[in-house]
């Protein structure tokens, strides 16, 4: 390994034999960290003054490891002075800095650190430090590498980046709150590369702060090249999660090595930035993107001190985004899950039949309700109407398993309705997993004069709702029973009514009338009164149209609805 640096004219050269040369200082410990800051060298007097092994430290964030404020308190990295040389390429020095050991105990350091070269194309640091007082004093920041702002401001900014970034599970709110959150305060221009699932990059966002608001430029964004695995390049090396840069648009002017230079130098010309600070978007498992923060309007280029309280910016930015990321792939997962779980309504003749489910509003896009419609061997046609405890992963397959179970008490041999769901309640309580669950079962039979007779059972359910052509209602009371999954056996009863010709049957879910403000006998008046306005509407639409007017706005519960008509 070679190792090479410069400060003040003189050239730091290690040799394939890595710290050997240091390991004779009797004092000082000393460790080299790679261009992202982890740890991959380390002497025998580091490892006795921070009681810590090499394995231990290997590999591991040398900041995040090591480095804490005066009290024993995370360091934000804006604020961490031995991390300026790895961005800037030079050497710094100081003395009231400490180091956490790996008892726990704190220890104040001296220290120097040299920017180094670890082969070709990539740079490091090489850190010295040794065991002093506390009482002593720092070096002082160079000249115009000030922040241009406060301590104050500075770690007011960062407490309200982490609750407002954090506050949202959706990647292009979480985008927007970023945006308003730099711009303008710290800069004219945001820029946020993501990169994507497929392994791609896209400009998710390219904002300028114009005449006191944020104006998107639609034409800078969208797909980007591919990132080039060697470029040393600022947006380059960000992208491939590698330490924070400062950049202009000298940085640009020279050949470009790839397709993502290209596009560099059109985003320099074409917003008129002349200094701009290019940051990580980490997440917790993987790089998520870029952030790049721009200066055209005002004057005066970024600091260093300003580039590491962006890089801090885009580290919480990553971890919020990476929450959305992985809510959105659970959501996706959840509705996929979702459909294939619940059925195609069957073609039956005469009858009109339709379905619609809402998820709860807050919840991963399942639950446990759920609605069914199938054939039984006599001819009748069966539907049903349940809800498993919970709107999560864990409620729809809960779901799954007694939906099935149903189907399949249901088509084995010809049975009451009430029958049937008392085996379903045994069966249920012999389930693995704890599961409460309600449910209508009903059998919708032609009679020989044309018309049409339901039979069914109420294990615990909100009663269906009858809807006469000219607009009566009534809801189907009788039948009920205890709900499935309690372990009490008393004898579940049968209810009948021969229906009126063109009536509608409505099947819900109690998401649909229950509300933490109202009661639910508001909540199901309020379904009658709408139900009886719409009795006329196609079967097609009445779904849709319940849950848009009758579903209370304040209800986090998911809702499932089945609707049939009759012929006259």
């Amino acid at each position: 390994m070679e190792v090479s640096g410069q400060d003040a004219g003189r050239s730091w050269t290690m040799s394939d034999g890595g710290l050997g040369r240091l390991q004779d200082l009797c004092d000082a410990g000393a460790y080299v960290a790679d261009d992202r800051g982890r740890i991959i060298e380390v002497t025998p007097q580091a490892e006795r003054l921070l009681r810590r092994t090499a394995g231990e430290m290997l590999g591991r964030d040398a900041h995040d490891l090591l480095h804490r404020g005066r009290y024993g308190e995370p360091l934000p990295r804006s604020r961490c002075r031995m991390r300026r040389p790895l961005i800037t390429g030079s050497t710094a020095q100081g003395e009231q800095q400490w180091f956490v050991r790996g008892d726990g105990v704190l220890m104040p350091v001296a220290w120097m650190v040299a920017a180094c070269r670890l082969g070709e194309g990539t740079r490091g640091a090489l850190v010295i430090f040794h065991e002093t007082a506390s009482s002593a004093s720092g070096t002082q920041e160079p000249a115009g590498a000030a922040a241009s702002m406060s301590e104050l401001d500075r770690l007011a900014l960062l407490a309200e980046t982490t609750s407002t970034l954090t506050a949202s599970l959706d990647v292009e709110e979480t985008l927007r709150q970023l945006m308003r959150l730099v711009v303008p305060l710290l800069a004219d221009w945001t820029v946020v590369d993501l990169l994507t699932e497929e392994g791609g990059v896209s400009r998710a966002a390219v904002v300028h702060y114009e005449d006191g608001a944020l104006v998107h430029h639609e034409d800078l964004e969208g797909p980007m090249p591919p990132v080039p695995q060697e470029s040393p390049m600022p947006l380059s090396r960000a992208l491939r999660g590698v330490t924070a840069t400062l950049a202009g648009p000298e940085t640009y002017q020279g050949p470009p090595d790839s397709g993502i230079a290209v596009a560099q130098q059109e985003l320099f010309q074409a917003t008129g930035m002349h200094s701009a600070c290019i940051a990580p978007i980490r997440g917790v498992r993987e790089v998520v993107g870029a952030l790049t923060l721009g200066r055209s309007d005002r004057p005066g280029a970024f600091t260093t001190a300003d580039l590491l309280l962006v890089e801090d910016i885009a580290r919480r930015a990553g971890l919020a985004l990476d929450n959305a990321r992985l809510y959105e792939r659970q959501r996706r997962v959840a509705e996929t899950m979702q459909r294939h779980l619940l059925p195609q309504l069957p073609m039956v003749p005469g009858l009109e039949m339709s379905a619609s489910y809402r998820p709860a509003p807050h919840a991963s896009q399942v639950g446990g309700d759920w609605y069914d419609a199938f054939v039984l061997p006599d001819g009748a046609t069966a539907l049903v109407i349940g809800d498993v405890v919970g709107h999560d992963l864990d409620a729809a397959a809960g779901m799954a398993q007694v939906c099935n179970m149903l189907r399949a008490y249901a088509g084995g041999q010809q049975d009451r309705p009430s029958v049937i769901v008392d085996r379903l309640d045994q069966a249920v309580a012999r389930m693995a997993e704890t599961t409460m669950a309600t449910v209508v079962f009903a059998g919708l039979e032609p009679r020989e004069d044309g018309g049409w007779r339901l039979r069914w059972t109420n294990a615990g359910h909100p009663p269906p709702l009858l809807v006469e052509q000219d607009g009566r209602t009534r809801f189907l009371e009788s039948g009920h029973g205890l709900l499935l999954g309690t372990g009490i056996r008393i004898p579940r009863v049968d209810a009948t009514i021969e229906l009126p010709p063109r009536s509608t049957l409505v099947f819900y879910t109690d998401g649909l009338i229950e509300s933490p403000t109202h009661s639910i006998d508001d909540g199901m008046a309020r379904l009658r009164r709408h139900a009886a306005s719409m009795a006329q509407r196609p079967v097609t639409s009445l779904g849709d149209a319940l849950l848009d007017r009758v579903r209370p706005a304040d209800n986090d519960d998911d809702v499932a609805l089945l609707i049939v008509r009759v012929p006259g």
